[in-house]
């Protein structure tokens, strides 16, 4: 699986699997949504103290954003490690700065 690294795209291994992950508008729009915040600011300060929970949601977004709609409808089914997930997250902001 390769990534569109001109998009921000990334790929993370997640459950086993290679699985592409982008930061787009729209993710930042489910995230602030889902936690609650008001705008980007709001979001920014959230996102210093993540429950799983919202690690989960936040990676959700990220994988919508990458094309990989399915795996992220499943993703709270899905054995994740919590550091695969952390990782996956931090690349994903990391590629789109």
């Amino acid at each position: 699986m390769e990534a569109n690294g001109a998009r921000g795209e990334v790929v993370a291994t997640l459950a086993g699997d290679a699985r592409r992950l982008c930061l787009t508008l729209g993710a930042l729009a489910e995230m602030e949504t889902a936690l609650g915040c008001d705008g980007m600011a709001g979001l920014a300060e959230r996102m210093r103290a993540l429950s799983a929970r919202d690690i989960l949601v936040v990676l959700a977004a990220l994988l919508k954003g990458g094309g990989e709609r399915d795996f992220a409808n499943e993703l709270g089914k899905a054995a994740v490690d919590p550091r695969e997930a952390a990782e996956a997250v931090a690349k994903a902001f990391a590629a789109a700065t």
